[in-house]
């Protein structure tokens, strides 16, 4: 029973000392992990296995970093992905957030930190696939907006919109409080399963790529209204004098 619970991870790193360290400390706590030193084999790797979560540094050898990589990952993954970027970088973390990624991490992080961003990430994952398989709701409908919580995909206007695990999350809570607004601290709370500091902007960031993807203009919203210092609420025609 032990063994099919663990959970599998690829470490993505071209520092080969750095990740037999972080292997030998995260297989103690019930993880099996694959380590592998550049972008082109990652990818390769991604394909062929699956994965629960992916550790994923910014700084690669060859033609791509890690926002390539994570780029081309997107095409055919939404596996979830934990960023390791400069210390301080905020730059490398709000790339990383619109390109896809679920969270980040400065790279002078502590093992045990890596371990709680890792569980936080997959305990979402976990309660989200959980809640839908208890819930006799299979599907929200907004409009043009259709949301299918058991194969964790959305229609917009009858075309399929790619969404990470974040995105995805993100306007769930917001179709299930349509109407009504969600502060940003409730968002992160309900979505990422960690604590934040009062000023971390990165839902800002998941709500301009969910807009972009869903085709809504921040300046004239159809569907995601922005209320000014407080948060966001998703509405339906009509309902936004813009």
């Amino acid at each position: 029973m032990e063994e099919r619970s663990r959970q599998k991870l690829l470490i993505v790193d071209d520092d080969i000392k750095f990740c037999r360290l972080i292997t030998d400390y995260l297989q103690r706590y019930g993880f099996d992990i694959r380590a592998v030193h550049d972008g082109d084999t990652a990818l390769k790797v991604s394909a062929e296995q699956s994965f629960d979560a992916i550790i994923l540094d910014v700084m690669l050898p060859g033609g791509g970093d890690g926002f390539d990589v994570l780029r081309r990952l997107r095409d055919f993954s939404q596996v979830p992905v934990l960023m390791l970027t400069a210390l301080g970088d905020e730059t490398d973390r709000i790339v990383g957030l619109e390109i896809g990624a679920d969270d980040y991490l400065p790279k002078t992080f502590s093992p045990r930190e890596l371990l709680a961003r890792l569980r936080a990430v997959l305990r979402r994952t976990t309660r989200t696939a959980q809640s839908t398989a208890g819930n006799s709701e299979t599907e929200i409908i907004i409009d043009k907006l259709q949301i299918k919580l058991l194969t964790r995909s959305v229609v917009y206007d009858h075309e399929l919109v790619a969404l990470t695990p974040v995105e995805f999350d993100l306007l769930v809570v917001l179709a299930q409080s349509k109407g009504r607004i969600k502060t940003r601290e409730q968002l992160l709370n309900e979505i990422r399963d960690r604590n934040y500091d009062a000023y971390d902007r990165s839902i800002d960031v998941h709500i301009s790529a969910l807009r972009k993807k869903l085709g809504d203009d921040s300046k004239n919203p159809k569907l995601i209204r922005t209320v000014r210092s407080v948060g966001y609420m998703l509405v339906q025609s009509g309902d936004n004098p813009g």
